[in-house]
């Protein structure tokens, strides 16, 4: 399994371009048995300018070959966020002779002395399995008279209605246009005064259908990414609302904010179209940074990377709320299979701390807690014998907690040594933890609460330890993998 040529901080199983700057995911679409990440991509720097589409296909979603930029900037801008689709039926008039891919995105002009910055709906189209590219010659297929936020499409084909949905960034709000073709599109309904969190600009929406577990049921799912604002310290983040979709409107059923992820670097992502019936899973792809300090991280040459894949599924929770389960996808397990071995059997008595020595490699740690009766627990990850991450359960204040101002270089953010914290999780029962040279994601309750974290050490991992305050728990069913 060929991955990526390393150098330092560079990550072993999360994608990253092989030079320069990276940002948004776009068009996630599988066809024809591959997968296809395009993302925000400029060629000529490490840090954020005229965005292109990059591109990548993957047989297993975790080893990437990146092929030749996918889209330009031309006369109508810069080619913004969207999204991709196949069009199976040649609703667009563009596939007379087998179905082809479809992308939407935004053509974003840059604002001068004398105009505002312009963002308009575009489409291109691939006969080739995404190799090569035509601009749709009516572009752009869609405008909005006054907004200067009007970006990021995403275009799903609603079999229930029979006709293409798009989900679009509008300021503050969403709005939900629809489709015969592709091509001509109407508006159907807005959504978002008053709801979730209005902190900064709306991004990158995404709507889908997710089965309620252990239930016949299903409920759809928004994913609003939340932009950078200087009055928000925590940077950029991701909420999500559950609700109903009827075909025009969306409602909510809840009028709490949910985050998708209580890390600082999980940040719009959206998921995969055109997964075929047969495997049915709702898979999601994150960009692993923060607009607070995304073109300051201190990686060489390249900056931008991918979280690892997830699925994504509805937990009907004990206190009745609707809440996200994610999943790293299965396809990660070959990648740990060579160098997995049980851990024994722990129990933690108040004060004490047991250690294990690590080989220096992306790993995944997978522990669960019984019999916890300790006012805290806490997994400390040794990079380095000075640099450490350290993530910490509070019974009291029923957080997880993850600690990174030790964990090599944060001086090139002033935010970035900030705590991070989840929710009320209730007793944590499960961790599951990836490892890779600049990043930890922690998959708490088997995946309920979810910390995505950039960390910059000089090593990835000499060793961990674990403790309990206060009283004693039990680590048992723990594996511990490294990478081949």
């Amino acid at each position: 399994m060929e991955i990526i040529g390393r150098t330092k901080h560079r990550p072993a199983l999360h994608f990253t371009p092989e030079q320069h700057w990276l940002n948004d995911p776009n068009g996630l679409v599988y066809y024809e048995g591959e997968y296809h990440l395009f993302y925000q991509y400029h060629p000529h720097s490490s840090i954020w300018g005229p965005m292109h589409w990059g591109h990548a296909v993957s047989k297993d979603l975790i080893n990437w070959e990146e092929l030749d930029i996918a889209l330009y900037p031309d006369d109508h801008g810069y080619a913004f966020s969207g999204s991709a689709v196949v069009d199976w039926n040649n609703t667009s008039g563009l596939f007379p002779e087998k179905p082809g891919i479809v992308a939407i995105y935004t053509s974003h002009q840059e604002p001068t002395e004398s105009s505002p910055a312009v963002q308009r709906q575009s489409l291109a189209y691939s006969h080739d399995n995404g190799r090569t590219w035509i601009k749709y010659a009516g572009n752009p297929v869609l405008t909005h008279p006054s907004k200067a936020d009007f970006r990021d499409p995403k275009v799903f084909w609603s079999e229930a209605h029979g006709k293409w949905m798009m989900v679009l960034a509008t300021d503050q709000t969403i709005t939900f246009y629809s489709s015969p073709n592709l091509r001509e599109w109407s508006l159907e309904s807005e959504f978002g005064e008053g709801a979730g969190s209005h902190d900064a600009v709306w991004e990158c929406p995404d709507l889908f259908e997710l089965p309620v577990e252990g239930t016949g049921d299903s409920k759809w799912v928004l994913l609003v990414s939340i932009g950078d604002n200087s009055g928000a310290r925590f940077g950029s983040r991701t909420q999500y609302f559950v609700g109903g979709f009827d075909g025009s409107v969306f409602t909510p059923e809840h009028s709490d904010i949910r985050w998708l992820d209580y890390g600082k670097d999980n940040y719009a992502g959206v998921s995969f179209s055109d997964i075929p019936a047969a495997d049915g899973r709702r898979i999601f792809i994150g960009w692993m940074s923060n607009w607070r300090y995304a073109n300051q991280v201190p990686s060489q040459g390249w900056r931008g990377a991918m979280t690892i894949p997830r699925v994504l599924t509805l937990h009907d929770a004990a206190d009745g709320r609707m809440l996200i389960r994610q999943q790293p996808v299965a396809e990660l397990d070959p990648y740990f299979a060579a160098e997995s071995a049980a851990l024994p059997e722990m129990l933690l008595l108040p004060g004490e701390r047991q250690d294990i020595k690590c080989k220096d490699s992306a790993l995944e740690l997978r522990l669960t807690l019984a019999d916890n009766e300790a006012k805290e627990f806490g997994l400390i990850i040794h990079h380095t014998a000075t640099e450490y991450t350290e993530l910490i359960y509070s019974a009291a204040e029923d957080t997880l907690t993850l600690h990174r101002d030790q964990s090599g270089e944060t001086g090139f953010s002033e935010i970035f040594p900030d705590l991070q914290s989840t929710g009320g999780i209730g007793s944590l029962k499960s961790l599951r933890i990836l490892l890779d040279a600049c990043s930890v994601e922690v998959f708490a309750n088997d995946g309920l609460a979810a910390i995505t974290s950039l960390v910059f050490p000089e090593g990835i991992c000499s060793g961990l330890s674990f403790y309990a305050k206060g009283g004693s728990v039990r680590l048992q069913g723990g594996r511990l993998s490294f990478m081949e």
